[in-house]
C-alpha cells in the first residue's frame, strides 16, 4: 500500500524518534534534509515539527547529524514561513555556533543559511561581530568554496563599518573560530 506524502514523511520523524541506532537516525535525518528541498513538502515538515527537530540537533555531538540537521535548515529556510520560524525559535545562534564545526559541509550551509535568514529584522544578529570576524577568516581559506561563500558575505550582507571594526579587531587577537578541515 502506498503512503501519502504527509504519512510517509511522518514514519520518517516516527522512526527517527524511537530507533536506537545511530545509523538509522542519520539515514532518516539525511531524507528528511532532502525532502527540505522540496517547496511542497514545506507545509507537511512544518506539521511534523521537523524544523523543532532540525534546530534541535544543532547542538548534538554526533556531526553527522549536525550536518544533516544544518543542510536541512538551509534548504528551508528560503521560505518566508520557515524562515520567520526559525527566527523566532532563536535559531541564529545555534546556527551561529555551527560556523566553528569540523565539517566543511555543515560550514558551508550554516553560512548560507545565514545569508538567507538576514532581514532587516535579524540582520544585528546574522551580522553580529563575532560572525563578521569569522567571516573574514573564512575568505582567506585555501577552500574556494568556503572562500568565495564567505566573500559574498562580507560584500552583500555586512557594512564596510562592520567589516571594517572586525578587521582592526582581528589585528589585536589570535584567538579565532578555527577554519573547517578539508
Amino acid at each position: 500500500m502506498e503512503l501519502g506524502r504527509l504519512e510517509y514523511l511522518q514514519a520518517l520523524v516516527t522512526e527517527f524518534q524511537v530507533t536506537d541506532s545511530t545509523e538509522a537516525k542519520e539515514q532518516v535525518l539525511a531524507n528528511l534534509a532532502n525532502f527540505a528541498y522540496d517547496p511542497s513538502n514545506y507545509e507537511y515538515l512544518r506539521q511534523l515539527q521537523v524544523l523543532d527537530l532540525f534546530l534541535d540537533m544543532l547542538t548534538e555531538e554526533n556531526e553527522t547529524l549536525v550536518e544533516f540537521a544544518m543542510g536541512g535548515l538551509c534548504n528551508l529556510c528560503l521560505d518566508k514561513t520557515n524562515k520567520e520560524y526559525i527566527l523566532e525559535a532563536n535559531g541564529v545562534e545555534p546556527i551561529i555556533n555551527c560556523l566553528s564545526s569540523s565539517n566543511e559541509e555543515t560550514v558551508v550551509s550554516a553560512v548560507t543559511t545565514l545569508m538567507f535568514l538576514t532581514t532587516p529584522r535579524s540582520r544585528a544578529q546574522t551580522t553580529a561581530l563575532p560572525v563578521v570576524e569569522c567571516m573574514l577568516r573564512f575568505s582567506l581559506s585555501a577552500n574556494t568554496r568556503l572562500s568565495n561563500l564567505a566573500s559574498i558575505f562580507l560584500q552583500d550582507y555586512c557594512s564596510p563599518p562592520q567589516v571594517e571594526e572586525a578587521r582592526n579587531l582581528s589585528r589585536h587577537t589570535a584567538v579565532g573560530i578555527p577554519l573547517p578541515k578539508d
